[in-house]
Formats: structure tokens, sequence, C-alpha cells
């Protein structure tokens, strides 16, 4: 499982810098599933991934499909999880989300499960 973190806005650019980072650490093509959000979409994301073929491929899900979604799983995981922290600034939230998401990157069985829900299972062809 891998994330980014980043105050502010999601943009374009920090959407293709997390897929640059993405593909280095995985040393291979790697297929990114994702939602359609309009920086998923963008002109400069598609730029990136003309220009890096070999290295990443989006797959774009559905529209309007969070319940196919497996990363509605983990968000779900993680609110319950942060709520339990109760942070009481903008900062504890940052430091108990990071604190969560490195915990789960360290644990593959559970990460494995939200694929496996009936309805966000992946077939393997």
């Amino acid at each position: 499982m891998w994330f980014t973190f980043f105050p502010g806005k999601f943009t374009a650019k920090v959407m293709c810098t997390f897929l640059d980072r993405l593909a280095t650490h995985a040393g291979r093509k790697v297929h990114v599933i994702v939602d359609r959000h309009p920086v998923h979409r963008s002109k400069a994301v598609r730029a990136w991934l003309e220009e890096n073929t070999d290295r990443v491929e989006l797959h774009l899900m559905p529209g309007y499909s969070p319940e196919l979604n497996p990363d509605e799983l983990l968000n779900a995981d993680l609110k319950h999880h942060i709520h339990a922290a109760r942070a009481t600034s903008a900062d504890d939230l940052a430091r108990e989300t990071r604190r969560f998401l490195h915990r789960r990157q360290r644990q593959p069985c559970i990460v494995c499960g939200y694929f496996r829900a009936r309805h966000v299972r992946y077939a393997i062809e």
C-alpha cells in the first residue's frame, strides 16, 4: 500500500509527483486504480502518463461507484481508528493519520482484505 500525505489542495502536480515516486519505488510497471476525480483525468496527468507508459498505467473506475472502490474500505478503517484517537488539533490528526497508514503498510493481510470484500473483489485473469 502506497500513499502520500500533503497539505493543501489535491492537484495534478501532487498526483504526478506521487505517481513518479510510486513507480520509482516499485521498480516495475505499476497499475493504479483510481476514481474519476478531475485531477486523475487532467491534461497534466494524462501527459505525464503518456511520457511514462512503461512505468505506470492508470485504470479509471466507473463514475459514481464508490461502493466498488476498495479504498473506501481503507477510508472507513482510517476514520474508525482516527476517531478513537481523539485528535485535538490538525497536527494531531495528521500525525495519527500517518501513523495509522504506516501501520497498515506493515499489515498486508489487512490491506489484502480490503480487496476481498465481495462487492470490490478483483478477478485475476
